[in-house]
């Protein structure tokens, strides 16, 4: 757990890192634990010099080949609740390679619309997640990453400088362990594994 912990923690970071320097002056608030955001998918908000403000979701990947999205459909089939793919109200969706050192800036509402007529042509993977005695299981659609640029305008790839620590005292770090990672399988059948989910989603 600890280690799904740390890599939610340097997936955060890294998009802290790329919205500031992509706007300067802008701001970055951590709202991962306000359940006013929890159920709308949005673990950022960006709030740009001109005063717009965009949600935005992170994801970390752990998994050091892949070159494939996870898109959450279900986030706990137990109890039937939709992923956070589906629902998410952010504008964009930071997800992280952190293996690779990358970062994509996913235009989420377009590359959903793009996605869903398509959806029955990527394959779904189950991810098992055990949080205590608790154990559940998540779903997502497997979507290589160049059917993803090469079908939706605007995706934007960064090669990641560095490793972004997460430095005590930074506004929001103690927060940071929440935003969802994907991580290594859990089990032979999980070739996805989804790290733990914020509460409330």
């Amino acid at each position: 757990m600890r280690g799904v912990q740390g890599a939610a923690d340097r997936a955060v970071q890294h998009a802290r890192a790329w919205l500031l320097e992509t706007e300067p002056g802008s701001r970055v608030h951590d709202v991962q634990l306000d359940p006013r955001f929890q159920h709308r998918g949005v673990d950022l908000l960006w709030e740009l010099p001109s005063g717009e403000v965009r949600g935005i979701e992170v994801k970390g990947d752990r998994q050091a080949t892949r070159r494939r999205y996870f898109f959450e459909l279900i986030s706990n089939l137990e109890k039937d609740t939709p992923g956070c793919f589906l629902y998410s109200g952010a504008d964009l969706m930071l997800y992280v390679f952190l293996t690779q050192g990358e970062l994509h800036a996913l235009p989420l509402p377009r590359v959903r619309e793009w996605f869903l007529p398509r959806a029955k042509e990527y394959a779904l993977k189950h991810a098992f997640t055990q949080t205590g005695a608790i154990r559940y299981t998540t779903v997502g659609a497997v979507v290589p990453v160049r059917d993803v640029a090469e079908g939706v305008p605007g995706v934007i790839t960064v090669k990641l400088k560095r490793a972004a620590p997460v430095m005590p005292g930074t506004p929001g770090a103690e927060a940071s362990t929440t935003a969802s990672t994907v991580s290594e399988p859990q089990a032979p059948e999980a070739p996805e594994s989804q790290g733990p989910r914020r509460t409330g989603t």
